[in-house]
């Protein structure tokens, strides 16, 4: 939800089977482009534990490219640190490759409902700012998951994401 463009949506699909991570995204990297990921789940720990995701895929759209990448997902008690990072080397201008990340540091007072804070580097929306950061509250509900993530707040440049998701 942008202030002075227009909204867009941003449709993931990812699917895990053992050790294997699929993924698919639709204006991620950057608007009109589709991305493709294969990955590995590896997990540790039992009280503090961590899952890491490194993945390789490619991108074709508006932006032709090879991305490795690593989601990371650290959790002790009742907090929780996700990080991606992925680097898009655009196969039509190497001038043009970056480096994306988001990063959130979250607080689970209950099993269904958190805060805290989020960040992102983005080249599907940009401001003045190299790195966004912002508030994020969200939930689960049974199979079902909501974020709500307010980037910028107080600023000229502020935007909002909403992310909301389904397991099965």
């Amino acid at each position: 939800v942008l202030p002075d463009e227009a909204d867009y949506v941003q449709p993931t699909f990812s699917a895990d089977h053992g050790l294997f991570h699929f993924e698919t995204r639709y204006n991620y990297e950057d608007r009109e482009s589709t991305s493709f990921f294969v990955g590995a789940n590896l997990e540790f720990g039992d009280k503090v534990t961590l899952t890491l995701t490194p993945m390789l895929g490619g991108l074709v759209g508006q932006t032709d490219g090879i991305i490795p990448a690593l989601e990371a997902d650290l959790t002790i008690g009742p907090f929780e640190a996700y990080a991606e990072a992925e680097y898009v080397f655009d196969l039509d201008d190497s001038e043009s490759s970056y480096f994306y990340q988001w990063s959130e540091l979250s607080w689970w007072p209950t099993d269904w409902l958190r805060a805290g804070v989020v960040t992102q580097r983005t080249r599907v929306y940009q401001t003045e700012r190299d790195i966004q950061r912002g508030l994020l509250v969200g939930f689960t509900f049974k199979k079902l998951d909501g974020t709500a993530y307010f980037f910028n707040p107080g600023d000229d440049d502020y935007f909002t994401v909403v992310s909301l998701g389904v397991s099965f």
